[in-house]
Formats: structure tokens, sequence, C-alpha cells
């Protein structure tokens, strides 16, 4: 009888629930469905009706014009339109359009609550708003009368007037309305205009495939524009109508294939347009920042920051290089950019030979694609470097080096030239090309570091960085050749970049501005001492004489005013480059073949690349008057040892003068590659080298090995070998003499000593026996030992800083030697003080540093 009671009770409790809420989800639907509703009536009556669809405004063309009001093209004009009967529009070109953009088209009321809700599930699944729902009557009403604001009551406007559409008229008129108002872009509206605009013929005669290249266009019509840089994502969205035509049965698999494989050509763009490559790109950035519709229907007028008598002077020049570089290199094309490094202005764009040669191209805009940059990249490198104590006159060692294994086999980068030049300079050794050094600065300074140097300052194709290793300074990464030459006109800015910008001023078509380009802001995105560092060693043309000898004058300007350059040279001769600047103008040039096939061997930067570049700034820059790098504070010159870039010590036999920025390079380490050697009349001063990363045997061996070949002596940084026997001309008048003759002695010592007990170890060879070492510190007699060898551990301690160690040789017959060694104490600090120098003598007016002589004979140059 409880349990009767019990579930009559539950019974009672789960139908009070039910019916709770079905009230709740009956009050709840019917309160949505009278909002929805009650807005539907609001905007039925407010929105405009079927007439309005009709009788719309006829949109008004965008003009581009470039700086001084010229006009350069017009996006639409008159828009191109001629209105047809649906009974024109064959079944192809409707199934083309509903297989891509309203598969549901005939089943829908106006708007697909399936496609809206699979949207929304994509775009909440993914974060992002990529996925739409639009109906093609969706699509005709917005293109019609709305905006593309994405408001939630501009889309509510667009579902009302489909819906009311679609209860006035039939299916097929609606196609017709639509395929009549449709852009297509390139100034065509509706499909009768599209078809003849792009091929010259009636829709009715239109192929599977041109039916499917123009159901391809409205989504985006300036992106998937044929004319555009946008080819290859065009060409893959029209492989995608075709799969889905043959997916919803509307072709066969035979039609399918046969499509796919046919070959589309498009008419060639006759509506006149002057610097084509240019004008696009302005499209492009302002489509960025206004909609594809108030680009293409807003009555824009856009005046560009583009300096047509510089386009004129750079297309003429790229047009008959290219032709040279055709015959002569098997370069089909060429790209030059022109920006003012104080504003970011485009002055000119050549984004290749010959916009209209469909047949390589030419309507690829090369200036806006990633390519690979040669040497060219090398200044990023070498400025990081100079922010992390590197100066240009730092040494680097050019011997062959092997980077370790990268990829499937060793890295072991070879310069252009197939030599090697021993110590150089950085100066030389950025200015002279050399692979080898750019590699070592490389690894020295990191990899991601020198790309924090290169994204900082405008590069924006870096971001795959595990892609990267030590080729990358040789050009191992993708730059576009717009972001490189502003990137280097930030070096001749003091380090200020100014983003680049192809416009001036935006006005509506009431006159109204939109927009104005504030050109004095800039980024300071690399300090001025370093920014001044670069652009006075890639001015440098002394520096780069032992390498560029013959053929330095393309890189020169005939005026001979300052001006910064690099060129480069990718592999197999696939891309050359020149990129240089002044104050006031930075060029860049790329020469090569779109379809990135190798030019002829020895096709380089400097005999390809560097003829236009010079050409064209020596024209823009004419009747200017020259301009100098501004010095910033801080710059200072500083006489330095000639081998090393240390302060000159007793013993540094020559000195060279060179800048240094007091933030980041000064220099406060004293020679160390030029100690005393030898004894009473036998002494002389040992050169001494090390590698740059002491203690690596990667490092060590070919700079010991080098050492050994040319006479002097080696360090690891944990022993000195100081008797390698010097060469001839380097060998005192009076010899050790008897049987001192062959004395060789190793010592073994860490050079800076930061714990007691600390060890070190002397070893002797020699026709006469060494019988006798003695060790001394600062004079103070630290060992005596007899014999040959010595292994030694010592307690004693010194006061922190540097000191030297000699150590005295006494043989069997009595003969004596010494030799000396600079070490350090570190007992009592994190740091070692240097020996207190004599201050730097600083030369406001000295004259640029020279280059230190590495050969006698002129080397193949390097690029």
């Amino acid at each position: 009888m409880a349990l009767k009671q019990e579930t009559k009770f539950g019974r009672g409790v789960f139908a009070k629930v039910r019916k709770a809420f079905f009230s709740i989800a009956f009050f709840t639907v019917a309160i949505v469905s009278g909002l929805l509703f009650g807005m539907y009536g609001y905007y039925s009556a407010t929105l405009p009706g079927a007439n309005a669809l009709v009788n719309r405004d006829i949109p008004e063309s965008t003009k581009i014009f470039d700086r001084e009001g010229t006009l350069l093209y017009e996006f639409h004009g008159d828009a191109k339109r001629t209105v047809i009967p649906l009974n024109q529009i064959p079944e192809v070109v409707r199934q083309a359009t509903i297989a891509v953009e309203d598969k549901n088209f005939y089943r829908h009321v106006g708007f697909d609550p399936e496609g809206i809700a699979r949207a929304s599930y994509i775009n909440w699944k993914t974060g992002t708003k990529t996925q739409g729902a639009s109906t093609i009557t969706q699509q005709f009403v917005r293109n019609a009368v709305l905006t593309r604001e994405k408001t939630f009551a501009r889309k509510f406007k667009e579902l009302v007037l489909a819906f009311n559409l679609e209860m006035r008229y039939s299916k097929e008129k609606i196609l017709e309305l639509y395929f009549n108002e449709i852009p297509y872009g390139s100034n065509l509206y509706g499909i009768q205009a599209a078809s003849q605009g792009y091929f010259a013929k009636d829709p009715k005669d239109l192929t599977v495939a041109e039916a499917a290249y123009l159901a391809a266009l409205p989504k985006a019509p300036t992106y998937y524009s044929p004319y555009g840089p946008h080819i290859d994502e065009l060409d893959a969205r029209v492989q995608m109508v075709l799969q889905k035509m043959h997916e919803q049965g509307f072709i066969s698999a035979e039609q399918l294939e046969s499509a796919k494989q046919e070959k589309v050509a498009f008419q060639k763009l006759t509506a006149p347009i002057i610097a084509p490559h240019f004008v696009f790109y302005v499209q492009d950035f302002l489509v960025q920042r206004y909609g594809e519709k108030a680009v293409r229907e807003g009555g824009l007028r856009v005046r560009t920051t583009l300096d047509l008598r510089l386009q004129r002077i750079a297309e003429e020049i790229i047009t008959k290089n290219a032709a040279i570089n055709q015959k002569n290199w098997r370069g089909s094309n060429a790209a030059l950019v022109a920006v003012n490094p104080k504003t970011g202005e485009v002055m000119a764009m050549v984004g290749g030979k010959d916009y209209f040669d469909k047949e390589n191209d030419g309507e690829v805009n090369v200036a806006l694609r990633p390519r690979q940059p040669g040497s060219s990249f090398k200044p990023y490198v070498y400025a990081t470097a100079f922010q992390r104590g590197m100066s240009p006159a730092s040494l680097v060692m050019d011997v062959t080096t092997n980077f370790g294994r990268y990829g499937s086999r060793d890295y072991i980068p070879n310069n252009y030239s197939g030599r090697t030049y021993g110590p150089l300079s950085l100066r030389q050794a950025l200015q002279g090309s050399l692979n080898i050094p750019a590699v070592k600065t490389l690894m020295l300074v990191g990899i991601d570091n020198a790309i924090n140097t290169a994204e900082a300052m405008g590069l924006t194709t870096l971001a795959d960085r595990k892609r990267y290793g030590p080729a990358l300074v040789l050009g191992g990464a993708e730059v576009k050749l717009l972001e490189h030459t502003a990137a280097f006109g930030a070096f001749g800015a003091s380090g200020i970049l100014h983003e680049t910008t192809p416009i001036l001023e935006v006005t509506d078509r009431n006159g109204k501005v939109l927009e104005t380009i504030d050109r004095t802001y800039g980024k300071q995105v690399i300090d001025p001492q370093i920014a001044y560092q670069i652009s006075h060693v890639l001015s440098d043309n002394e520096a780069r004489m032992f390498i560029f000898s013959s053929r330095k004058h393309k890189l020169m300007l005939p005026d001979e005013r300052p001006v910064a350059v690099k060129t480069g040279t990718t592999q197999e001769f696939r891309d050359a480059w020149t990129v240089g600047y002044t104050p006031s103008l930075a060029t860049g040039v790329w020469v090569g073949n779109n379809d990135n096939m190798p030019m002829r061997p020895g096709a380089d930067g400097l005999y390809v690349a560097a003829p236009i570049w010079n050409e064209f700034m020596a024209k823009a820059l004419a009747n200017t008057p020259p301009e100098q790098f501004i010095r910033p504070p801080g710059i200072v010159e500083v006489a330095v040892d000639k081998l090393t870039g240390k302060l000159p010590t007793a013993y540094t036999p020559s000195t060279k003068t060179e800048i240094f920025a007091m933030d980041y390079n000064i220099p406060t380490e004293q020679d160390d590659f030029h100690i005393p050697a030898g004894f009473g009349e036998n002494s002389r001063v040992a050169t001494i080298f090390r590698s740059e990363k002491p203690g690596d045997p990667a490092w060590d061996g070919p700079v010991r090995a080098w050492a050994q070949t040319h006479g002097f002596g080696f360090t690891t940084g944990t022993y000195i070998v100081l008797d390698e026997p010097p060469p001839e001309e380097d060998k005192p008048e009076e010899d050790l003499g008897g049987a001192n003759e062959g004395l060789a002695v190793q010592v073994r010592v860490h050079p800076k000593i930061s714990s007691v007990p600390w060890s070190m170890a002397v070893q002797t060879s020699s026709a006469d026996p060494v019988v006798q070492i003695t060790v001394k510190i600062d004079d103070k007699t630290e060992i005596v030992h007899f014999g040959s060898e010595l292994s030694y551990d010592s307690r004693n301690s010194y006061q922190d800083g540097s000191h030297l160690m000699t150590v005295e040789i006494l043989t069997e017959q009595g003969h004596s030697d010494v030799r000396a060694i600079p070490i350090q104490f570190a007992l009592n600090t994190e740091t070692v003080p240097g020996p207190t120098p004599e201050p730097p003598v600083f030369a406001e007016n000295t004259p640029p540093p020279q280059g230190e002589p590495v050969s006698s004979t002129t080397p193949q140059e390097n690029l």
C-alpha cells in the first residue's frame, strides 16, 4: 500500500515538472516568436520594397591618382553591365554558381537555416568568422541595397528582404536578378559583361571551365581577379567549383576531368592603366581598410604617393635591362621599388617588366612576393652583432669551417670566389660580402636574435623560425622586396621605420576626407648609433675594394654622393638583388625568373641587378643636393689595433681609426694578440691568434691551421703555442743560434683564473735539452722546476685583474729563452676588470677607416 502511494506521489511530481517545462518552453518560444515577428513587421515596413531593389542608384567608380593628381586608373568608371533574360544564361553557368554559392537554392525561402547553423557551428568551433551562409537571394539584396557592415540588424534586414523577395518572385526571376546584378571584378557587372569582358563571348557559348571561373569570382572579385596577384588562389577555387558541380550531379566524371585539363585564356585587360602593379597594390590596400563594396562602388578619390616621373624612369630602365638580362643571362624578369625612408611613401613600384605578359605571369607583383634575398640579408645580422658588443673593427677569421650537421649533411659554406682571406674586420667582411665570416657572425649572435632584428625592422616573412639554420645569413629565408627596401631605408633614417604606404589621402564621392597619412610618425626600430654604423660600413667603398675593385663603380653614384648598398645572389643564380639607400631614397631591385628557374652562372647581383639600381638612383637623385647620413650622439672614433680592433698596447705594431657606438661596442679590451716573446737580444713581439669561439674544436682547428701555415702562434684560450716558425721576413736579424734552434714551447693555462687551486703545464722540445723551467707572475717567482716538462697546481692567489705570466727556459748548454702570456685573475668578483687603458683618442674629423689589405692580388668578386 505504501509502495503504491509512493509511486503515485512520484508520478504526480513528474507530471508537474513536465507541465512546468512545457509551459516555460511555450512562453519562451512565444516571446522569441513575438520578437521576431515584431522585428519582421518593423523592418518590412521600413525597408525598401521590390521596386527599390530594381530602381537603385548606379554605383560610382573609385579613382586612383598619383601624388600630383594625374589619373592612374578608375576601378569601375561606368559599370559595364548588359541586362539579359534568364533564357540567355545557359544551365552550366547557373549550375556552377548554385554549386559553389547556394546548393539549397531551390529548397529554401530566401535564407538557409541549415547553412546558417553549419556556418555558426564552424565559426564557434574555430573561433573565427570565416564561414558564411548567405544564399543567392541574400547576396542579391545585399549588393542591391544593403551595406556589408557586420551587425545583427544588417543581417536581419538581409533576411527580411530575401524572404519578401522569395515571396513575390519565382526562383527563376531571382536568378535573373542575381546574374544581372552581381559584380565580377574589373569593372564588370552581370554575367553578360563578365563573359564578354573576360572571354569575348556570350554566356551561351561558355565552356564548363569558363563557367566555373566566372562562378568563382563573386565571392571576392578583387582578390580573385585574373589580372591580380592571386592567380594561384583563383585556380584553386575553380577546381573546388568543378568538384562541387560533380558532387551535386551537374556534370559527369568525364566532364569534370575535361574541365580540369582545359587551358582557359583571359582577354588582355584593355582599360587604360598607368603603373598597373602599383594600382592593384593600392586596390588591395584600400580593400583591407574599407572593404570590397566601398572600393568597388563607393566613389572614392584616392591620392597616392606615386611619383610619376620616378615611375616612368623605373619602367624604362626595367624594360631595357630585362631585355639585356634575358639575352645574356636568361633572366626574364625584374622588379624595382623606391621608398622615401623619411616618410614610408612608396615613390615607384614596378612589379615586373610587363604587367600584360600573361605567358610569363606578368601580372604577378614580385615586389610583394617572398623571394630569397641572398647576401642582402647580411646587414641585419651585422647590426645584431654591433648591438651585442662587436664592432666594425672586430676581428673575424675567414677560414673554411664546419658548422656542424644541418639536415642530412655537414654545413661547410664557401665564399663566392672559392677563396678564404684569413683575418678580416667585420667592416671588410660585410663589404666584401664574404660568406664564412657572415655565418660565424650569425652563430655568435644567435639565429633568434638576428631574426628579432629583422622582424623589428619590418620583415614579416620569418615566422617559421624552425626552418632556419646558419644559411639564414646567406639568404636562406624569404623576404619581400618592398619590406626589405623599407628596412634598409630605416638604416639611413637613423633607425626610424615609417610604415610603408601608397596612400596620401582618401576622400568620398562628396569630397569628405576619410583618411590622410601621417608622414611624420615613425617607430624607432634600431638604435641610431647602430643604424649609423651599418650605413657607414655599407657606404665605405674602400672597404669593398679587395673584392669589388674592378666593379665598384656599379655600387657608386656618378656624383659620388654617400650611398649605402648591398648586393645579394641566391643558390644557382635564381635571384639577384641590389638594395641601397641615401637618407631620402631607398631603392631595391630584384632580377630573376617568375618560375624560379636558374639564370646562367655568373648572373649575380652585381652584374644583373646593380646596373638597374645604379641607373635609377642616378636619374632619380639628379639635380638634388647630396646628403650625409646623420651622425648621432655617441658615435666616436678610436685608434685601435689594426688586427684585433682592440685598444693598442706597447706591443701593438700598427693601428687604425674606427667608429664605435658608445652605448654598444666601445672598445675596452686591450690587444692580446701581440705579446712579448724571446729574451734579451732575441726578444720579439709574437702574434697569437685565437678563434672566435675558443675551446670549440670546430672553430679552433681551422684558425690554428691558418696560424701555423702563416707562422703565427695560436691559443685555444686554455693554452698557447708560441713557437711555430715565423715566415722568413719575420725572423730576427740574429736568430736564437746554436742548440737553441728548434726550441718549441707549449704553455697550457686558462687565461681567466677564477678559483684556487689553479693549474698550468709546460711542454718543451729542443735539440738542446731543457733542464730548468721557471714560472713568474709579474716578476714574482711562482715555481722553479728542474726538467723539460712541468705540470703544476698552484694555491697562490693574486689581485683580481690582468697579470703577465713569464716562462723562462734554461737548456743543458746554458742557453735561455722566455715566453710571456697575459692572464687574468677573478677570484673575488664575477667580472674581471682589465688593466686601466690609456684614454682613447677621439678624433672628430678623422677620415673613414681604411680597409686592411689582405691580399696583394685581386680575388674573384664575391657577392
